[in-house]
């Protein structure tokens, strides 16, 4: 299979396998007017199999959300088709509307403009920064 390289854009490479269709839909690509190449199952050397996401235009994404969803990700800015930035994505100390909160006496539930804010513990699990209810 030939996916051709891009010449302005970025590419979310070392997504945790079977979760690059999830981050397709939680970063909104669907709706881009450019092309966009979902790649699944790749083989990987550190991986084992790995997913990429190619986007043939720049865009603002939400690191955080792919740090969430797949953390040890990198994201390759390209332009001019070479890579002039790459960052490696790890584990948010905050998520600001990724998640919401399942408790139903939390504020979030009953103010709408409330952002729905999980804070990262020591443990490594996400709570809500108003009622403390863990994230699922």
């Amino acid at each position: 299979m030939n996916i051709d390289s891009i010449k302005n854009g970025i590419v979310i490479d070392h997504i945790t396998a079977g979760r690059a269709m999830q981050l397709y839909e939680m970063l909104g690509l669907d709706g881009l007017d450019c092309c966009v190449a979902v790649i699944q199952n790749v083989p990987s050397g550190k991986m084992g199999k790995k997913d990429i996401i190619k986007v043939d235009s720049s865009i603002d994404i939400n690191l955080d959300l792919i740090g969430f969803f797949s953390p040890n990700a990198t994201v390759n800015v390209i332009r001019n088709g070479k890579i002039i930035e790459k960052a490696h994505i790890d584990l948010p100390e905050r998520l600001v509307n990724i998640i919401r909160c399942k408790n139903p006496r939390c504020i979030t539930t009953t103010e709408q403009e409330i952002k729905h804010i999980f804070v990262r513990t020591r443990s490594g699990e996400y709570r809500c920064l108003y009622c403390e209810t863990k994230a699922n």
